[in-house]
């Protein structure tokens, strides 16, 4: 039988399955890590690809833009929260005496 006359599958319906272009990476993975993964693609009844393309997309938009993730971004709402410190607390050396010993 000729590759023409045989009906078009997934593989072979270019932009079918997926709704773009999809490029193919390798991953590896721990054997527990992909149990996990292999368990709840069944379970939500996806593919494990699908799953990881979710989870990367739901990490990646979490991810607050770059260099915007600083310590004191962080903490800033937390800045002057403690009552009672002294206000040269971060530059004076005299409160440095003694630490770490």
């Amino acid at each position: 039988m000729a590759i023409e006359n045989l009906r078009p599958g997934i593989a072979r319906q270019n932009g079918a399955y997926y709704h773009g272009v999809m490029r193919t990476i390798s991953l590896k993975l721990p054997d527990n890590l992909l149990a996990l993964l292999g368990d709840e693609a069944k379970a939500r009844q996806v593919t494990k690809s699908r799953l990881v393309r979710e989870s990367l997309e739901n990490a990646l938009r979490k991810q607050p833009p770059s260099g915007d993730a600083s310590c004191y971004g962080l903490s800033s709402d937390l800045a002057g929260a403690v009552k009672g410190l002294p206000e040269d607390l971060a530059d004076n050396p005299k409160y440095m005496e003694g630490f770490g010993r």
